[in-house]
């Protein structure tokens, strides 16, 4: 049994040792390790303070997986998030990436972001399924890195619209 819930402080240490799991997989992160405790530790109380969607999912109150979304760098561009989401692999494949994307991306439309994007490599078939039936479309492909690994690490790169509640999607 898990639950989905807003990320705390309380949070922290737990979702850092997921992230970095997730991250020495190797294959779906853009980065080999989690960064520092303290980094983190800056990036979550930023995002709490903000009140960006972020949430996490625990099983026996420790983090297994995580989706947030943050706007991009820029004035320009503020109101356009950008989506991250792990999960340890135990926890995968049973629908919860499912129930937690929709949690962020409602709290993403009630935020005010205007559209999410994110990267995927094409070699993570389960996750762009997971982003396809959230509404995601592919908006641009960038050149494959090289990589040691017999992984695709081409990077989609798949945005969303959200829809603002009241308001009709543009046509």
């Amino acid at each position: 049994m898990v639950e989905i819930v807003p990320i705390g402080a309380g949070h922290i240490e737990s979702f850092h040792r997921t992230l970095d799991l997730v991250a020495r997989e190797r294959r779906y992160l853009s980065f080999v390790a989690a960064p520092p405790l303290e980094s983190t530790r800056a990036f979550i109380l930023n995002s709490i303070a903000e009140g960006y969607p972020q949430f996490v999912v625990l099983s026996a109150g420790e983090v297994v997986g995580w989706c947030d979304v943050t706007p991009k760098s820029g004035p320009i561009d503020a109101r356009i998030g950008v989506l991250g989401m792990g999960l340890l692999p135990q926890f995968r494949h049973q629908g919860i990436g499912t129930r937690l994307i929709g949690r962020v991306l409602e709290a993403a439309r009630a935020y005010g972001f205007a559209r999410v994007e994110l990267t995927v490599y094409r070699s993570n078939a389960n996750a762009i399924r997971l982003y396809e039936k959230a509404g995601f479309v592919i908006k641009a492909v960038e050149p494959p890195e090289t990589c040691p690994e017999e992984i695709d690490k081409t990077r989609l790169v798949m945005a969303l619209a959200l829809e603002r509640p009241g308001h009709a999607p543009p046509r």
